[in-house]
């Protein structure tokens, strides 16, 4: 069984109760966590505020960037096992698992270099007076990661945290954990000082709720649904704890009639199928011109059928899902969307490898789907592409803007003066013109506006968030 990593050292869960971790290739139990709780959140709290106030707040920023670099070069020494753990863990296929070990090692090196360039500011002020800013750690940080990303979330989330210099405590997803503590192991074996990296495992309810109400915890991260995302903003709010909360999407790709269908296609396919859907910023909602409308669904249609689902091992199209409840809520909403006249265009197959009890889903490819439904207004985190067609510019909008989330957008034209438009029209907190993610784009801000969250993680932007600014006046004469 795997313990809480807390000052360096595995802790066994003060319950003595732990919760099965479940392989979704397979849907069988491969290990066991500790079920922790608000005793373990106390002690890894307590040892992340020694830490911080001693060891890693009073290192320098360019040893605490060293160290940094230092545990970047050991996750790519130790690519090979942590892929096969987030592998296994989450049900995804080797490359997938593979980029999210290297994007990993990208976050640290990022913000490794970032540390001693987080700086402050003088200000022009009254005769006799010098004014200046200085960017200070919150303290303790509190980390709720989820289950789609564990390693790439770490990377942004906690490495933008030790970069400002916070000592963070991390509650990862039951589901999918184990790679969140193989790393916190490493990063000690790297050198990294007893209580600057803390890990306690559990249920949210029990070890989740502890840690954003324990009182020593000066900031939250929370990356997850909107309605958890509510309910810790709430607790945050009663005793005044800033918090960074990225509560997923329902991102539309849009094409117009002069697009490159030939490099928007692929990328629009990969947008839904990635990680089997379940990625905050997929682009779940397909936008096309009317004129173009039926020779889009024709291609996509082609490409649909011939994308294979199967066990992560195999390292096809798509891996399983992460769990049977998400399985089962996907399969309940497309048979709704059926008995509601919404017509299946073209979906993947799963392969005859995968063993039944497994938590598998084709992707599918689905046409006219209404405003209204659950399937162009609600995250469904699964391999479901909700098509629909616009007549203009402003129905294009429209429709882009109509939902309660606001995380993402791709634009798909050759005009420039319509994709300033569009991006400017957009809603939402990144859009991405002739393209769609990036590359992954660790150095640009990424977060949300309206039901998606608010603050930013990744570049810069993250390590402003993970600061607070205290100006000083001095008054000489």
């Amino acid at each position: 069984m795997q313990a809480n990593f807390i000052d360096n050292v595995g802790r066994p869960a003060s319950s003595g109760l732990s919760i099965p971790m479940v392989d979704p290739s397979d849907g069988q139990a491969f290990d066991a966590i500790g079920r922790g709780n608000a005793i373990d959140v106390d002690d890894a709290v307590s040892a992340a505020r020694r830490c911080q106030e001693r060891a890693w707040g009073q290192l320098p920023a360019a040893d605490r960037g060293r160290l940094l670099m230092q545990l970047s070069v050991a996750v790519t020494a130790h690519a090979d096992e942590l892929a096969a753990i987030e592998q296994r863990d989450c049900g995804k296929p080797t490359r997938q698992a593979r980029a999210d070990v290297a994007a990993l090692a990208r976050y640290l090196e990022f913000y490794a270099g970032a540390c001693d360039k987080l700086h402050g500011a003088t200000i022009p002020y009254l005769d006799g007076y010098s004014v200046l800013t200085w960017r200070e750690p919150h303290g303790v940080s509190a980390h709720i990661i989820p289950w789609n990303y564990p390693l790439q979330i770490f990377g942004r989330s906690v490495g933008a945290a030790l970069a400002a210099g916070n000592a963070c405590v991390i509650k990862p997803a039951e589901d999918a954990c184990l790679s969140v503590i193989r790393v916190a192991q490493i990063a000690a074996e790297a050198g990294f000082p007893s209580g600057a990296i803390n890990v306690v495992t559990g249920y949210g309810h029990e070890a989740g709720d502890a840690l954003v109400r324990h009182a020593g915890v000066d900031h939250i991260s929370f990356t997850g649904s909107p309605d958890i995302g509510t309910r810790v903003a709430q607790v945050a709010a009663q005793r005044h704890c800033p918090i960074t909360l990225e509560l997923g999407g329902k991102s539309p790709q849009i094409v117009f009639a002069d697009a490159d269908l030939d490099a928007a296609l692929p990328t629009i396919v990969n947008a839904i199928i990635q990680n089997s859907g379940q990625t905050c910023s997929a682009g779940s909602r397909l936008l096309v011109a009317e004129s173009i409308y039926e020779s889009v669904l024709e291609r996509l249609a082609l490409v649909f059928r011939t994308l294979r689902v199967g066990p992560a091992a195999l390292d096809l199209d798509l891996g399983p899902l992460i769990r049977d409840t998400q399985q089962q809520r996907v399969r309940r909403m497309l048979a709704a969307a059926q008995d509601s006249g919404i017509q299946i265009v073209a979906q993947g197959q799963i392969v005859s490898q995968a063993p039944p009890t497994g938590f598998y889903q084709a992707p599918v490819l689905l046409r006219d789907v209404p405003l209204a439904s659950p399937l162009a207004q609600e995250e469904l985190f699964g391999p479901v592409l909700a098509s629909m067609s616009f007549r203009d510019e402003g129905h294009a909008i429209e429709l882009a803007n109509a939902t309660a989330f606001g995380l993402v957008a791709g634009v798909w034209t050759q005009d420039g003066a319509r994709q300033f438009r569009m991006a400017r029209r957009l809603r939402c907190g990144q859009v991405f013109i002739n393209n769609y993610g990036a590359g992954g784009g660790v150095e640009i801000p990424f977060g949300g506006v309206k039901a998606s969250g608010y603050g930013r993680e990744k570049g810069f932007e993250a390590l402003y968030g993970f600061t607070t600014v205290k100006s000083v006046a001095f008054r000489h004469g």
